[in-house]
């Protein structure tokens, strides 16, 4: 008599390379930040079309300041940011604080201020989006997140 065979389960298959994204992500925008500040954006100031700034915002978990590039935008005197996070899902940490703490600094080339931010209206998110999309077609696509991008203003900060 022979016994019933007792299906094999596949071999788990073999543990991939330790996860070091974060670590190498916040290692190049260090240097990116670096490179920013000792050459006064010569490297880094631009990305393809898009003008580049170093927005430094404070932590709205750690209190720490956190500086990262981001692209900017102008319209006449308006100065503003695309909080896309590249299409995810998720808003970018530094929207979060600047939701928290709308109290900033940027740095264009060697300019520095400090600025205090706000949620563009939906009508002016509107305005300014369409102004970016006729100026730079790649932020006129569509992305397949479902959250809606914010727009935030910079203005300058009073002392």
């Amino acid at each position: 008599m022979t016994s019933p065979r007792i299906p094999r389960t596949p071999p788990s298959p073999p543990p991939g390379p330790p996860r070091r994204t974060p670590a190498l992500m916040k290692m190049g925008m260090q240097a990116a930040v670096f490179l920013y500040r000792l050459t006064g954006g010569a490297i880094g100031g631009r990305v393809g079309p898009e003008q580049v700034l170093l927005l430094t915002t404070t932590g709205r978990k750690t209190g720490q300041r956190h500086t990262i590039p981001v692209s900017y935008f102008q319209q006449g005197a308006t100065l503003f940011v695309i909080a896309s996070n590249a299409g995810r899902e998720q808003h970018p940490a530094w929207y979060l604080n600047l939701t928290a703490q709308p109290q900033a600094e940027l740095q264009i080339k060697r300019e520095r201020r400090r600025v205090l931010a706000r949620v563009a209206s939906p009508d002016e998110r509107e305005r300014l989006l369409a102004s970016v999309a006729a100026t730079s077609p790649r932020r006129g696509e569509p992305t397949t997140t479902t959250r809606q991008i914010p727009v935030v203003i910079l203005h300058p900060a009073t002392d």
